[in-house]
């Protein structure tokens, strides 16, 4: 079993640096997937409302502590407000619609989904994370998808600095300006899509430095991700994929393999962009 190193948000709250992501993943397997990642070593999930699986991750989660196996503070539960719920009060029925889902008392983690620029709710969204955050009921609050724009209208009219932004990144999308924001702030880089959706597993460079290291294309990007100090949360649908996406720890890229990486940046979006998105 392979485990994740521990990684600070800025306010000392630890998340595994990788975790398991859910997203298409279908509600029926959800439960069956999680206790496969959970045994695996995984001790981060990450959901969503829109993803209609809360109550599979919240299930996993309360069979492996009921079991003994696990203790509750072991792990680390994320989602998110989805963009028909922005808006302060909107956000917290939101919430406590999820929270009910996941069956979870205390919440890690919550996201704002999408900032969705045309509605301009997503700062009145985010002091109801705020409320969340300080009555106690989630351990940390962040956001995702959000661009330079929106960030520096957060830090300027809220007063908790996110702990995180989830953004599609990978070696096709690297984001270096928001990644030096991230890091100026005290924002964590979370990626989302860390392998381009699939697409850049076939990548000859990337292929190229796998077949150099004895390692898959897939952990090579992961370790790419890593060695940048990114938090990452891979999709998995088999046992296989679940343990070797989490096994990155055992080899490191040396220079020639960052340089012949940095080269792909090609601004490549396999997902939507955060101002199209309403």
């Amino acid at each position: 079993m392979h485990k994740a190193p521990k990684i600070a948000l800025n306010n000392g709250v630890q998340i595994d640096q990788i975790g398991y992501g859910v997203y298409k993943v279908p509600p029926g397997t959800t439960r069956d997937l999680c206790a496969l990642a959970l045994e695996a070593g995984y001790r981060t999930i990450d959901t969503a409302a829109m993803y209609g699986n809360e109550s599979g991750v919240g299930r996993a989660v309360r069979d492996a502590v009921a079991a003994g196996w696990l203790e509750r503070d072991d792990l680390f539960v994320t989602t998110k407000v989805w963009n028909d719920h922005h808006g302060y009060d909107a956000t917290l029925r939101a919430f406590d619609a999820s929270q009910a889902e996941l069956g979870l008392d205390t919440v890690d983690l919550v996201l704002i989904h999408w900032p969705c620029p045309d509605q301009d709710l997503y700062v009145d969204t985010f002091r109801a994370l705020e409320q969340l955050y300080h009555d106690g009921r989630v351990r940390a609050i962040g956001v995702s998808n959000f661009q330079l724009p929106h960030l520096e209208r957060l830090l300027a009219e809220t007063s908790v600095v996110p702990a995180i932004n989830q953004v599609e990144l990978h070696p096709y999308l690297q984001q270096h300006a928001l990644r030096q924001f991230h890091d100026t702030h005290g924002i964590r880089t979370q990626a989302w899509s860390p392998l381009g959706r699939g697409a850049i597993l076939a990548d000859p460079v990337i292929g190229r430095i796998a077949s150099e290291l004895g390692r898959t294309p897939a952990q090579v990007a992961l370790r790419w991700h890593v060695q940048a100090g990114h938090a990452v949360i891979p999709k998995a649908s088999s046992r296989e994929r679940i343990v070797s996406n989490l096994d990155v720890y055992g080899f490191e890229l040396g220079p020639q393999h960052l340089d012949a990486l940095a080269a792909l940046d090609q601004d490549t979006r396999f997902g939507s962009h955060p101002d199209r998105v309403n």
